[in-house]
């Protein structure tokens, strides 16, 4: 029975980090993008200007995906960089 809990409490922390990461990136991805073409003003001269809320919205979602492509990348690193320089980051 013990085996059995274990087991289901590590499948769904499993299953939780799969859709935060296999979904919520490139979710947060379309809404960083979204963000970025429905802030722009169209003046009567034709001139685009956008609007600064849509633009920080948009480069904080940008700046969530590279720091979470960053950190996996130096997850998967963290052996190699243990081993080779003795650099201990998880």
């Amino acid at each position: 029975m013990d085996l059995l809990v274990t087991t289901a409490n590590s499948l769904w922390q499993v299953i939780l980090v799969g859709l935060l990461l296999g979904a919520g990136l490139p979710a947060l991805f379309a809404l960083g993008l979204r963000s970025l073409a429905a802030g722009s003003d169209v003046a009567a001269d034709g001139t685009v200007t956008r609007r600064p809320l849509a633009v920080a919205g948009a480069v904080a979602c940008f700046a969530i995906i590279v720091i979470a492509i960053v950190v996996g990348i130096l997850f998967v690193m963290s052996d190699f960089l243990n081993h080779t320089f003795g650099i201990e980051l998880f």
